[in-house]
């Protein structure tokens, strides 16, 4: 079976290599020591800080092991090729909520770079999914879980 592709911006490429090379680097070391101080403590079979710094240091490897396979199959968004008449991977869309006037502005960007808080949204998510494909002025019905929401597209951009 073929891994799934990793669609990333090139902001978001940056960022996960970032993330990776600290985690390779600083944090592998500070566990590192962190095992070898708790090792020094004695009985490591009932040594808590010793646990804590296994668990931690298997969450790190784990995570590395996530990035470096997002890495190996990421395919890149170049702005200049996304379009900016219809909302796809790349695309800053602002979009008026009809049931209280109120504007939204999404980026819409691949599952790994997702930051709700940041308004950056998956094209995966419901939101995110349903807005794809769609023009300027389109109205859009979303079922999402807490009920529908209907959206008109404003204005589509590139995002940068």
């Amino acid at each position: 079976m073929a891994e799934k592709e990793t669609l990333l911006t090139a902001n978001g490429l940056k960022k996960l290599e970032e993330e990776l090379e600290y985690l390779k680097t600083v944090r592998r070391q500070e566990v590192a020591e962190r095992l070898k101080q708790a090792i020094e403590f004695g009985d490591i079979s009932e040594n808590s800080e010793y646990e804590d710094a296994k668990n931690e240091q298997a969450f790190i490897e784990g995570r590395i092991l996530t990035l470096e396979k997002k890495l190996r199959n990421a395919k890149v968004i170049v702005a200049s090729e996304v379009p900016d008449d219809v909302v796809s991977l790349g695309s800053r869309v602002t979009l008026k909520d009809l049931d209280d006037g109120e504007e939204i502005q999404y980026e819409i960007v691949g599952s790994m770079e997702a930051d709700p808080a940041e308004n950056r949204i998956s094209n995966e998510s419901p939101v995110g999914k349903a807005l794809l494909g769609h023009h300027t002025g389109e109205i859009i019905d979303i079922q999402v879980p807490a009920g529908n929401l209907r959206y008109q597209i404003m204005n589509i951009d590139r995002a940068h």
